[in-house]
């Protein structure tokens, strides 16, 4: 049987911090709770099940943190998990098979990360893979009979446990502000963030957010070997910025770019409302259609969906039957 240290970061998480624990405590040899400026009881809480509890200075970078709690790790593999998350009973009973049968060349385990579409989260799925149990020290070993190399890649095993994330709270300012500052680094904006980026700002952002994102997604633009789709983000998240600040140029200019590929819904949407907010029903009908029917998403499945219907609505347009 192998052994787990579970590594937690938390900031004011009183609220569902005993939840997580309680369900994960059986089944762990040690647990770690790195704090990064609670100003509630997360940290009694926290002491209540585990004597390695610890300040962390916040950094602006998540990863930072989590590399400070791994430090603190001795056992065999790694948990990671946030406060909002929980096992039920089913899985915590998967979670322990597991531990018992784990094959000792296995370097990362992945669970189901399953958020319900009610928490009105970020992401566009409700269940998704994610890496959550590692090998703390991972061991190299030589592979192929004949010009043998190390291997890099980590044997990864796709398990059927599922992990509820039920969040109480909306984390999208703290999460904005560390994009936008990651973003602002010299250097490139990975693609991963990238994509984040541009989903939390149409998913959760405030105007100010969008015009405060322009020197981040301009120089996207400008980058060599940037994809199609990290183009066409950036060209959304422009677009939305330009328009409330009312620069017209250059918010056709990018609709009409977006227009040159495959249009896709966040722009139709953002068309939609320009023409709506000018008083021209007719033309913010046809955009808000061609999100709702013609259009897919690419940063937030709600511009294909309710955002246009609604749209729609408030321009007279009755919902129909079929």
């Amino acid at each position: 049987m192998v052994s787990i240290s579970l590594c937690m970061i938390v900031k004011n998480e009183e609220r569902v911090l005993a939840r997580c624990l309680d369900s994960l405590a059986p089944i762990v040899d040690e647990i770690i709770v790195v704090d990064t400026g609670s100003v509630d009881a997360t940290k009694e809480i926290a002491k209540r099940y585990t004597k390695y509890v610890y300040d962390f200075v916040w950094t602006g970078s998540f990863a930072d943190a989590r590399n400070f709690a791994a430090s603190k790790a001795t056992k065999e593999y790694i948990y990671t998990a946030d406060a909002d998350e929980y096992l039920d009973e089913e899985n915590q009973a998967k979670l322990k098979q597991l531990k018992s049968i784990l094959l000792p060349e296995v370097e990362m385990v992945q669970m189901l990360y399953c958020t319900s579409a009610e928490n009105n989260t970020v992401y566009n799925f409700e269940k998704e893979y994610r890496p959550k149990l590692y090998r703390r020290l991972r061991p190299f070993v030589w592979i192929d009979p004949i010009h043998e190399t190390l291997r890099t890649a980590p044997v990864v095993y796709d398990s059927q446990i599922e992990i509820r994330h039920c969040p109480e709270g909306n984390h999208a300012a703290r999460d904005l502000q560390a994009l936008l500052q990651a973003g602002q680094r010299k250097g490139r904006f990975s693609s991963k963030l990238h994509h984040m980026y541009a989903m939390e700002l149409y998913h959760s952002g405030t105007d100010e957010d969008f015009v405060n994102a322009v020197p981040v997604f301009e120089k996207t633009l400008v980058e060599d070997n940037r994809t199609i789709d990290e183009v066409k983000e950036a060209m959304c998240v422009l677009a939305r910025a330009y328009r409330v600040q009312g620069n017209l140029p250059k918010f056709f200019g990018f609709a009409l770019k977006d227009a040159v590929t495959s249009s896709c819904a966040e722009i139709c949407c953002e068309l939609g409302k320009f023409y709506e907010n000018s008083g021209d029903t007719g033309e913010a009908i046809l955009w808000y259609q061609n999100a709702a029917t013609e259009t897919e998403s690419i940063l937030d499945i709600r511009t294909s969906q309710e955002i246009p219907r609604e749209g729609l609505k408030r321009c007279g347009v009755e919902e129909s039957d079929g």
